[in-house]
């Protein structure tokens, strides 16, 4: 078994715990490898020196967005991830530190499943592309007011929102910036896309869900500055008036390690807080 380590570069901690997850799976004839600026620091094989294909597993210790880093940073690895959440918030990374001997455990052992979750792709006119585990949102930018953006889905018009912007989110996505913007949490075997609109000036304008098969136009239209479109927080490119954003699926899915000894339900009662409790 090849597995391939990211801990997040922005935290000791998460390193120190690297080294000692390494350090696990070597004992037990795991072999590991990790990025190639890192390879001397852990005495180990750096990821170039491997086929990607070989590799059976990718471990991400920090959070969430070290998992979109992650994928945004090596589109060539296509293994599941096992996602340690060292944060505060982390629905897609969501071991907890105190488990992680045990989820290694659970791991070598086969006692996990495999999430195959959608992904999406936008594209404008210009050729500017990219893909998006959680979200693309097109936002109104350094404009001071609101923006109008008009939807079509497969050619056929939907809405013009006047807000500061759109999100359209996977299911993934679903329980980060569009559910902080209202939108519905959707569970992640889930085949579907939900349009969030961001503040938008009538209040009747609700999020909706789609089947992912169905093609998103996004124009801009207002006679204002640029509008800045983002794909996971980590690509980002202008509109101007008139441009379009073409969004579908992707064909490429996200590959999400699930341990049997955890539970998606269990995972959000614990991130968002809820308090409700089971009555006989």
């Amino acid at each position: 078994m090849i597995v391939a380590l990211f801990p997040n570069k922005q935290k000791n901690q998460s390193r120190s715990i690297a080294k000692g997850i390494q350090e696990s799976l070597i004992n037990r004839n795991v072999h590991v490898v990790v990025e190639d600026e890192d390879a001397a620091e852990f005495n180990t094989p750096p990821l170039s020196s491997i086929d990607p294909k070989t590799i059976d597993f990718l471990i991400s210790l920090g959070g969430d967005g070290t998992i979109l880093r992650l994928v945004h940073s090596h589109e060539e690895l296509t293994a599941p991830i096992l996602g340690i959440n060292l944060g505060s918030l982390g629905f897609m990374a969501d071991i907890p530190a105190t488990e992680i001997y045990q989820g290694l455990q659970d791991l070598l052992e086969g006692a996990y499943s495999i999430q195959n979750r959608v992904m999406m792709e936008g594209e404008t006119a210009q050729g500017e592309r990219s893909f998006a585990v959680n979200d693309i949102v097109v936002h109104r930018a350094s404009n001071p007011a609101l923006v109008d953006l008009a939807i079509h889905v497969d050619g056929d018009y939907l809405n013009t929102f006047s807000a500061d912007g759109i999100i359209i989110a996977t299911p993934s996505g679903s329980t980060a910036y569009s559910l902080a913007a209202g939108g519905p949490i959707l569970t992640p075997e889930l085949e579907a896309l939900v349009i969030t609109p961001i503040s938008p000036h009538t209040i009747s304008n609700r999020p909706i869900v789609l089947m992912p098969s169905k093609d998103i136009q996004i124009q801009y239209l207002s006679e204002q500055e640029p509008v800045e479109v983002s794909f996971d927080g980590y690509v980002n490119f202008k509109m101007s008036r008139g441009d379009v954003l073409q969004i579908k699926r992707s064909p490429r899915s996200f590959r999400l390690v699930s341990l049997h000894r955890h539970s998606y339900f269990s995972t959000l009662r614990t991130k968002l807080g809820w308090a409700g409790k089971l009555r006989a």
